[in-house]
C-alpha cells in the first residue's frame, strides 16, 4: 500500500530541508505524495512543485495556519490550496506586514537589553525564511548572546520574557474561511498537542465544523493508539474525513523523519483519495461550504464619512455582503431613533437588518420594527446624574422613547443637535410630553458633553466611579467632548452577544468594525474585529486587523472585501 504524509515543513518556514530537497528525499522513502505545509507561508510551494515536475510524486499545495482559540496556539492545515488567487496572495501580504511589524519590535527591545540585532541583520542570516522565534534562538546563540537555545527562550523570548511579542494571530474559524476561501480543504492539525479537556475539544471541533472544517489530524507521529481512537471518534462524530502527517522538520525535530515520524507512523493513500474526493466538492459548490456572517458596524468614525454619508464603493460592498446572504446591524452610542434615521437616509434597506442603539441598550428588527431587548437606566438612576452633573456645572441630557430630553438648551445640546435630528424636549423633571416614559421606564442611557474643558469632565467622571461601581453603571468616552453613561449590562459587547444568541449565531461568526473606545467591547465580543486607523489604539490592539483606509476613504469596505 502507498504512503503519503500531509504535514511537512521546510526551510520557508522552520524546517532544514529546501522545498526541492524535500521532494527528493520524499520520493527516495518511497512516498507517492506529501502536502508542504509551512507556517503561515507558501513560499516554498513554487519550488517543489518545480522539483516534483516529471517526477512519481505528487506535491499538494498547503501551509499551516497558527490561530488563537481562548488563548490556546491552534494550527489549521490548508491542503490544495490554489495559490495563484488573488484573494490568498493579499492574505499573505498581510500576514507578511504583520509577522515585519512584529519582529522590529522583538529586535527593539533585544538591542534595549544590550544584545543587538537589527530586523535586517536577521533577514540575512535567515534568508528566505518566515522569522520565528527558533530563528531568534539560533541567532543569539550563534553570537554569543547566549549558551543554547534555551537560555535564549528562558531569558529573552520564551512567552513571558522581556523580548517576547506575541504575534497577532487569526482565529481558526477565520483560518477554516480562508484556507476554503483559497479553494483549499482545511484540516485541524494534531488536536491531542492542545491538551484540552474532552468538553474543550468537542467544542472547538463542533464549532470549526460549523465554520467549513474538512478534516481533522488523526494519523500523527507523537499519538499512542489511544490518542489517535479519541480523534476518529471526533471525526466520526462530525463527519470529518481522516488526516495524517508526520510534521516533519528535518534536523529542527531530530528522530523525527519524514513519512514514519518516529518509525510508527504510516499514512495510507487512501486517506488522501477521500481529501481529493473533498476537494473536488469545494471547487464545484463553494458556496456550500460558506458561513453565514453578521457585521456590527459603527455609524461615526467608522461607516460614515466626515459629511455622514457613504461612498459609492461601500455601498456596493454592502450590497455584495447581503447578497451573499451575510446580515447588519448598525450599531452605535446615538439614541434609537438617529440610528434608524441614518438607515432612513443613507437608504440602507437589507434584509437580516437590525438597528442598535444607546451603546447596546436597545436592539431592533427592521423588518418587524420590534424592540428585541432593551437594557434601561432606572427613573432614580436617571435623577441622580442629572442632578450631579448639574452640581458640576456640565451639559446633561437623556432620552425617552421619541426625544432628547435635557434640563437646559445651552451650546454643548446645540452642537450635539448638529448631526443628531431626534426632537428635544427641555425638562428637569421628565413631566413634559415627550419626556413621561423616563418617570415610568427610566432610560437607556445619559449623555455628557462638555465642549472646553476635558479635565472637567474627567473629574466628574472620577467622582462618579464609587456610585457607578455599587450601581452597576458604566461611564466611557466616545470622543474627546461625549462622555457616556449607561448600565453595566448594556454596551456594545453585549448586544453582539445578545443578538447573536436572539438569531441562533455564533458570536464567532460576527464581524466588528469601530473607531472609538465605546466600540471596544464590540470588537472584543465579534470573532473578528476591525480597527479603523482614525480610531484609538486600544482598539487597533484588541481587533484582527486595522484597516487601510480611514472612514473618508472607503475604509471599512476595504477590510470587509474579503470577508464576503
Amino acid at each position: 500500500m502507498n504512503a503519503v504524509d500531509l504535514h511537512v515543513h521546510s526551510s520557508k518556514s522552520d524546517g532544514s530541508f529546501s522545498p526541492a530537497a524535500l521532494v527528493d528525499y520524499a520520493i527516495e522513502k518511497g512516498l507517492c505524495a506529501i502536502a508542504l505545509t509551512d507556517h503561515d507561508t507558501i513560499d516554498g510551494v513554487g519550488e517543489a512543485l518545480a522539483a516534483a515536475r516529471g517526477k512519481n510524486i505528487e506535491v499538494i499545495p498547503g501551509i499551516e495556519f497558527s490561530s488563537d482559540y481562548e488563548g490556546e496556539d491552534i494550527h489549521i492545515v490548508g491542503l490544495y490550496l490554489d495559490c495563484g488567487s488573488a484573494f490568498l496572495r493579499r492574505r499573505m501580504e498581510n500576514f507578511v506586514n504583520s509577522r515585519i511589524t512584529r519582529n522590529r519590535e522583538m529586535c527593539r527591545r533585544l538591542t534595549q537589553r544590550g544584545l543587538p540585532v537589527t530586523y535586517e541583520e536577521l533577514t540575512r542570516a535567515f534568508p528566505d525564511c518566515v522569522i520565528t522565534r527558533a530563528h531568534y534562538a539560533r541567532y543569539l546563540e550563534s553570537h554569543g548572546y547566549t549558551k543554547s537555545l534555551k537560555e535564549a527562550f528562558d531569558r529573552y523570548i520564551g512567552d513571558d520574557c522581556p523580548c517576547y511579542v506575541p504575534r497577532k494571530k487569526i482565529s481558526p474559524i477565520r483560518a477554516v474561511e480562508i484556507v476554503l476561501r483559497a479553494g483549499g480543504v482545511p484540516i485541524l492539525a494534531h488536536p491531542m498537542l492542545y491538551h484540552m479537556s474532552p468538553a474543550k475539544l468537542d467544542g472547538l471541533v463542533s464549532t470549526l465544523k460549523d465554520a467549513g472544517l474538512v478534516g481533522i489530524e488523526a494519523v500523527y507521529s507523537t499519538y499512542s493508539p489511544a490518542d489517535e481512537r479519541i480523534v476518529r471518534r471526533l471525526a466520526a462524530k462530525y463527519d470529518l474525513c481522516i488526516s495524517g502527517g508526520s510534521d516533519f522538520h528535518g534536523s529542527a525535530k531530530p528522530g523525527l523523519d519524514l513519512g514514519c515520524g518516529y518509525g510508527k507512523l504510516f499514512v495510507p493513500e487512501e486517506i488522501l483519495t477521500k481529501l481529493k474526493e473533498k476537494h473536488r466538492q469545494i471547487k464545484e459548490m463553494p458556496m456550500q461550504f460558506r458561513k453565514t456572517k453578521i457585521l456590527f458596524t459603527d455609524l461615526d468614525g467608522t461607516l460614515l464619512d466626515s459629511t455622514k454619508q457613504i461612498g459609492a464603493y461601500t455601498r456596493e460592498i454592502l450590497n455584495a455582503w447581503s447578497d451573499a446572504g451575510h446580515k447588519l446591524a448598525l450599531c452605535s452610542g446615538r439614541d434609537i431613533n438617529s440610528v434608524g434615521s441614518v438607515k432612513d437616509y443613507l437608504h440602507l434597506d437589507y434584509p437580516g437588518m437590525y438597528l442598535i442603539g444607546y451603546n447596546g441598550g436597545q436592539i431592533v428588527e427592521c423588518e418587524t420594527g420590534k424592540t428585541l431587548y432593551r437594557a434601561a437606566l432606572t427613573p432614580e438612576q436617571v435623577k441622580y446624574l442629572m442632578n450631579e452633573a448639574d452640581r458640576h456645572d456640565l451639559h446633561f441630557h437623556t432620552y425617552s422613547d421619541t426625544h432628547i430630553v435635557s434640563p437646559r438648551d445651552d451650546e454643548e445640546l446645540a452642537y450635539y443637535r448638529r448631526v443628531i435630528k431626534t426632537p428635544t424636549v427641555i425638562s428637569s423633571t421628565f413631566t413634559q410630553k415627550g419626556a413621561l416614559d423616563i418617570q415610568k421606564h427610566g432610560a437607556c442611557k445619559c449623555m455628557i458633553v462638555e465642549l472646553h474643558d476635558f479635565e472637567k469632565m474627567d473629574a466628574f467622571r472620577r467622582s462618579l466611579l464609587p456610585y457607578a461601581e455599587k450601581e452597576g453603571i458604566t461611564l466611557t468616552y466616545s470622543s474627546p467632548y461625549y462622555m457616556e453613561i449607561f448600565p453595566s449590562i448594556s454596551g456594545k459587547g453585549a448586544a453582539v452577544k445578545k443578538l447573536c444568541e436572539l438569531i441562533g449565531m455564533n458570536p464567532a461568526f460576527a464581524v466588528a468594525a469601530g473607531d472609538a473606545q465605546n466600540d471596544l467591547s464590540m470588537i472584543e465580543a465579534a470573532g473578528f474585529g476591525i480597527a479603523m486607523p482614525n480610531g484609538c489604539d486600544e482598539l487597533k490592539d484588541a481587533a484582527t486587523l486595522t484597516a487601510a483606509f480611514d472612514n473618508d476613504h472607503d475604509g471599512l469596505a476595504h477590510a470587509l472585501y474579503d470577508l464576503i
